[in-house]
């Protein structure tokens, strides 16, 4: 399929609940109109035949994640393959959404990504799909300005995509017109092409609600769920439990399924993203896909198995080898920053932090995402022998970590429950409080010495974490000085001894790509360091425990 070429577009977005305040001295984005943003014919030349929709919402926990879920899972029973999306940095709703379709879902966020590669990836992804679903964030036109930059709404426009409206209809009849009236009128770039009511109470309730939308607006209503607290996914403090947390994750999405089949219109939601009937079974005879990719895996990864991934390796694919930490504990991972690894020439191999006693004796290098260390760490704790592993490999060895991996490599996390050793890469301790410690998108400036990034960069980010260091010694080597957002201590982030770096900060490998090529540098040092070692036999393997 083909791609727009643009001139660079950033805009932010708070991507979670709460609207961040433009920061002090200056913009947080240009509005997309004044930014240079795509041709809408340009984006439909080079999406053209990708039948698309975004799920948006009046505000946040309207039930637009209830819906997609239902949506995704509904069509994927039917025989339809369905690419999902997540607007926002957002890692917990893409677990759920790819297990509800069986193929991975994939970040569009103008904060972290240019409008090119936001279409591009929309592009990529979509091939072999019948259909492409994104979910937004927040309510539909909720930005970090005025203008609404980097918003729901934003998305739609870059994609070009229709939206669907979920109303959540407590204590509400007629009112409903006008506020679905005024999101049409609000930004006449935006398609509200239908609405779907949720928390419907009683028939006469959905019936006014119905004929009201209907005949003020000019829109379909396509369904009215009902009010029903199973029609929900559970949570915690920072958002959903994680797909692969959940002790039922089928039964939950079968349910939300079930209530979609039974009370919205399938067919009619497809047909407002096109096309027709034709022009989806000529997609469907020419795609070579059967289902696209497998339903994700919620139960953890042995050691040593390879990540699978869709992007192409390099010819020097298995010159480094690099550990994946993924399992309950950590699960935040965007699957381009995988796919960059992959691409710079590293074969990925998953590490179990919970269960596995070692670290593969193969790896060069160590990933350790962002995930709940707080809510396992008594597990963590037990496994020492992983735990001692780690620590003598960081001597030497090239880690990267975030949010939660930079919690892992310090001496202890607090929680309620008490206090649990860790790794003791770092010389820091962690403390769980009860709100938010840092929350929103992020812009940090590279400090000099860092070896993972260019000098004086300028990273976008994000972080979320109800955690924050103490003990922090007044010596550390810091990688990142925080420009915008909160970092370890609201002035630093990128905590580096040697080869290591541990941030509360989130990257998209996918508009950051000295990144990958970096870590994979670092990889084939070590490597390289590693073999002379052994050959003149002055150390044991650094991953022997």
């Amino acid at each position: 399929m083909s791609t727009v070429t643009r001139s660079e577009f950033i805009q932010p977005d708070s991507g979670c609940e709460g609207v961040m305040p433009t920061p002090p001295g200056g913009s947080p984005g240009l509005p997309l109109a004044e930014a240079g943003a795509l041709d809408p014919d340009a984006v439909e030349r080079s999406a053209s035949g990708i039948p698309r929709l975004l799920v948006g919402a009046l505000q946040g926990r309207s039930g637009k994640t209830t819906v997609t879920l239902g949506l995704l899972r509904a069509w994927q029973r039917r025989g339809l393959i369905v690419q999902p999306f997540k607007k926002g940095p957002d890692f917990i709703d893409p677990g759920w959404h790819t297990a509800a379709a069986g193929r991975q879902c994939r970040n569009l966020d103008s904060f972290l990504m240019s409008a090119e590669s936001i279409v591009n990836s929309l592009v990529r992804n979509a091939e072999g799909a019948d259909l492409c679903l994104i979910e937004g964030a927040m309510g539909l036109f909720d930005g970090l300005d005025l203008k609404g930059s980097s918003s729901s709404a934003e998305i739609a426009k870059i994609t070009a995509s229709p939206v669907i409206l979920v109303v959540d209809s407590t204590r509400m009849t007629r009112s409903a017109a006008a506020l679905v009236l005024g999101c049409q009128h609000f930004d006449s770039e935006i398609r509200i092409a239908g609405v779907i009511l949720n928390k419907v109470a009683r028939a006469r309730q959905e019936k006014i609600m119905r004929e009201a939308i209907e005949a003020y607006c000019s829109i379909p209503v396509l369904g009215a769920l009902p009010k029903d607290e199973r029609l929900t996914v559970p949570d915690r403090h920072l958002g959903l439990i994680t797909c692969q947390e959940s002790r039922g994750p089928e039964e939950v999405l079968d349910r939300l399924a079930d209530a979609v089949a039974a009370n919205v219109d399938l067919a009619k939601l497809f047909a407002l993203a096109g096309p027709d009937e034709r022009e989806r079974t000529r997609k469907r005879n020419l795609s070579t896909e059967v289902h696209g990719e497998a339903r994700a895996k919620a139960e953890a990864v042995p050691a040593g198995e390879s990540v699978e991934g869709t992007a192409e390796k390099s010819p020097a694919a298995e010159e480094v080898t690099l550990g994946i930490v993924r399992d309950q504990a950590f699960s935040f991972y965007y699957p381009e920053n995988l796919e960059a690894l992959r691409n710079m020439g590293a074969r990925l191999v998953l590490v179990n932090s919970l269960t596995d006693a070692e670290l593969p004796d193969t790896v060069d290098g160590l990933y350790i995402g962002g995930g709940f260390p707080e809510v396992f760490a008594a597990e963590l704790e037990r496994n020492v022998s992983l735990r001692l592993a780690i620590r003598k490999a960081a001597v030497s060895m090239p880690i990267y970590a975030e949010c939660g991996g930079l919690m892992y490599l310090g001496r202890t996390v607090v929680t309620g429950t008490g206090r649990y050793e860790m790794a003791g890469v770092l010389p820091v301790d962690t403390v769980m409080e009860g709100k938010p410690q840092g929350h929103g998108y992020t812009v940090m400036k590279v400090s000099p010495g860092c070896p993972w990034f260019e000098e004086g960069e300028s990273l976008r980010g994000h972080e979320f974490h109800n955690s924050r260091l103490v003990n922090v010694p007044g010596d550390c080597h810091w990688g990142l000085t925080v420009e915008r957002g909160h970092g370890i201590d609201g002035e630093h982030d990128g905590l580096m001894r040697g080869r290591v770096f541990a941030a509360y900060n989130h990257i998209h490998a996918q508009d950051n790509p000295s990144w990958a090529e970096s870590f994979v540098r670092l990889a084939r040092e070590y490597r390289r360091e590693k073999a002379v070692d052994l050959k003149d036999g002055k150390v044991e393997s650094a991953c022997a425990s």
